[in-house]
């Protein structure tokens, strides 16, 4: 009788044998499984000649031309983990074209992991930091409302915060008067890499001469 082409076994719940998981090992690559716009499955993308699994950021994986991923080792305590660098990236940029598909057993035996190698300096992906949203929301209690400015990506969480500061000084007293019928507030939140085209760039220009300039805008409407 033909045995299943991946069968388990051992002790461990979920753990291919040594010669299933060299045939995994040998598929995977051949056989990917396509990556679809937003499942929380993980994902499998290149860094260097290795392949490697990475989480997508739950409401920042939807693409179409960039994601939001975390690097993650493929199956080792978290120490061995940090030791080979995969808990100091943080969230990172990833080209949804670069997405090799979504994450298989086979692709572990492929990973810097299972190589005894750190991940590299560069990875290919330049990080998914966090941003400032400016957003006016009606004053009867609903949620309804509308972003007047977004600021992004802050490489430095302290860059955020000092910004966040000066708008919420402008802002001050003024909340209710300058979108009528809205308040408008800043919130602090993470880079929405997919819709990064629609950020202003806080290290090319003032963050509170922005702020004026999208609050005339609306003004003018």
């Amino acid at each position: 009788m033909k045995r299943p082409f991946l069968r388990r076994r051992g002790h461990a719940s979920g753990a291919l044998s040594p010669e299933d998981q060299f045939h995994a090992t040998l598929t995977a690559p051949r056989n990917p499984e396509p990556w679809a716009p937003g499942s929380a499955r993980d994902i499998v993308v290149r860094v260097g000649p290795f392949f490697e699994r990475a989480h997508t950021r739950p409401g920042d994986d939807h693409g179409p031309d960039l994601i939001a991923v975390a690097l993650v080792h493929p199956d080792t305590p978290y120490a061995g983990a940090r030791r080979l660098g995969y808990t100091e990236r943080g969230w990172l940029r990833c080209k949804t074209t670069s997405i090799l598909g979504f994450w298989q057993p086979g692709y572990a035996m492929l990973t810097h992991a299972t190589a005894g190698l750190p991940l590299p300096d560069d990875v290919g992906m330049a990080p998914a930091h966090y941003a400032l949203y400016i957003e006016a929301r009606k004053r009867d209690g609903s949620l309804d409302g509308f972003t007047l400015l977004r600021l992004g990506p802050y490489t430095q969480t302290r860059h955020a915060q000092q910004d966040y500061d000066r708008l919420t000084a402008a802002l001050d007293g003024r909340e209710t008067t300058l979108a009528p019928g809205h308040r408008v507030s800043v919130r602090f939140g993470p880079l929405d890499v997919s819709d990064h085209k629609l950020f202003a760039d806080p290290y090319e220009a003032d963050a509170v001469a922005l702020l004026a300039a999208a609050v005339e805008g609306v003004t003018v409407k």
